[in-house]
């Protein structure tokens, strides 16, 4: 037996935002703040703004909000890879990382960091996985049911964590769902 690296997005993700966290621990927690979060304003002047845009998704502020983003993109990931193919994952990642980092800085006073988004994306669009057309799988209507009125209750609270890119990943992993992207590698 071998071991095999069956989910290249999934795995390289979570090994390259776990490298972030110990590098931003090296560099004396800057690099984070500095190139893998979106701040509360956008400088269109400034290149790297752009690119934060879609590397917020790689930073973490600590190991337990990596491990709470990674657990639930360890076990998705490899099931939405199986399911839609690499580069159509990759896509949807920055697809919806790009959505939420640039409504962020357009409705929200705060600054935004981590994969939150993502798995929240994943979530959803993990219940489209037995899809037909012409139906809506109930699995979907109920995480939606639950998820969202968690996160609307959420949202009332000061508590750091940003429940519109918790929903905005979501309604993502919905549409994706929905459209249901073919498989091409």
């Amino acid at each position: 037996m071998r071991i095999s690296y069956n989910a290249p997005v999934t795995l390289t993700f979570a090994l390259a935002a776990s490298a972030v966290l110990v590098l931003d621990m090296f560099f004396g927690r800057t690099l984070t703040s500095s190139m893998f979060s979106v701040g509360a304003t956008l400088d269109f002047s400034n290149p790297i703004e752009y690119f934060r845009l879609v590397t917020h998704i790689a930073g973490h502020a600590d190991w337990n909000h990596l491990m709470s983003n990674f657990a639930f993109i360890l076990l998705l990931g490899p099931i939405l890879e199986e399911k839609y193919g690499s580069m159509n994952l990759i896509v949807m990642m920055v697809i919806t990382a790009l959505i939420t980092g640039v409504l962020n800085v357009l409705f929200l006073s705060t600054g935004l960091m981590g994969a939150s988004g993502i798995v929240f994306m994943m979530i959803l669009l993990v219940s489209f996985t037995n899809f037909r057309k012409g139906e809506i799988p109930l699995t979907f209507i109920l995480i939606v049911a639950l998820f969202l009125t968690r996160e609307v209750l959420a949202a009332v609270q000061t508590d750091g964590i940003s429940q519109f890119a918790h929903i905005l990943g979501g309604i993502c992993g919905s549409l994706f769902g929905f459209l249901k992207p073919n498989r091409r590698d």
